[in-house]
């Protein structure tokens, strides 16, 4: 099944990017916006567009928005307010453009639709659970998400041990080059061209998840003819880690997709 956020725990989920506002009919059109995303000098060190969430206690927002308005210049807040600025596209693109970092927790699920906006804008992605990317968009996302994301762990904003402006001024320029490179190439991975065209030699989202679809059919058919039981060659419970990790096992991730725990991690 293919959805916008899949279930860690089930055979059957393949999670495929949001849709954006981005939607070119011609290759140039792809590569004069990742140029343009390249170019663009960026003022703040990172930034967050979201609303607050008072009533949620096991949702970090609150403590991110607290720590971005201490940061003073260095960060950018975008309030998803009642008054609707984060309905108006233009507003988030240039908030998102003219940042280093954008964070990306949990919203009132695992995934949201920020994450893609932040790609495109060439906003280098901060989770706070491997449960909002790395374990989704197999198909569209690197497996090394040091490639082109920053790992914190929400356990650690939520006891006060993660200071976000600190751990991000302590990534190397040279990383932080390296990482934007990586977000701007992973641009065509999450777009859906124009329908009313098609590209030449870019694959776009939809290009990727019909060979994603295709290569689990080759999957399945080939554990049919060998007489093997389909999906059954371990617990469904694993599902996030033989997609996303490729092997089973113990895991760091272990305690971040325990049932017992709850979604949002220990």
């Amino acid at each position: 099944m293919l959805v916008l956020e899949s279930s860690p725990w089930n055979y059957n989920d393949f999670a495929i990017p949001y849709p954006t506002y981005f939607h070119p009919s011609r290759d140039d059109a792809v590569f004069q916006w990742q140029n343009k995303m390249r170019r663009l000098k960026r003022r703040f060190l990172f930034s967050f567009a979201g609303a607050r969430r008072p009533g949620r206690h096991e949702s970090i927002r609150n403590e991110l928005i607290e720590q971005c308005l201490a940061s003073r210049r260095r960060c950018r807040f975008l309030e998803c307010d009642k008054t609707q600025k984060c309905h108006k596209p233009a507003n988030v693109m240039r908030l998102f453009q003219n940042s280093i970092f954008c964070l990306q927790p949990p919203g009132d699920s695992y995934t949201r639709r920020s994450i893609f906006d932040s790609i495109i804008a060439g906003c280098i992605p901060v989770f706070f659970h491997p449960g909002s990317a790395y374990v989704q968009y197999i198909w569209h996302f690197p497996r090394d998400y040091n490639k082109y994301s920053v790992m914190i762990p929400e356990s650690d904003v939520k006891t006060g041990k993660a200071n976000i402006e600190r751990i991000l001024t302590r990534v190397s320029r040279d990383r932080r080059v390296a990482m934007k490179d990586e977000i701007i190439k992973m641009i065509p991975k999450v777009i859906y061209a124009d329908p009313s065209s098609r590209l030449g030699e870019i694959e776009d989202a939809f290009d990727l998840t019909v060979k994603g679809i295709l290569d689990r059919v080759e999957t399945v058919r080939n554990q049919m003819n060998e007489g093997r039981i389909v999906n059954y060659d371990f617990e469904e419970e694993e599902s996030w880690k033989y997609f996303a990790i490729g092997k089973l096992g113990p895991h760091e991730w272990d305690a971040y997709f325990s049932r017992k725990i709850g979604k949002h991690g220990p």
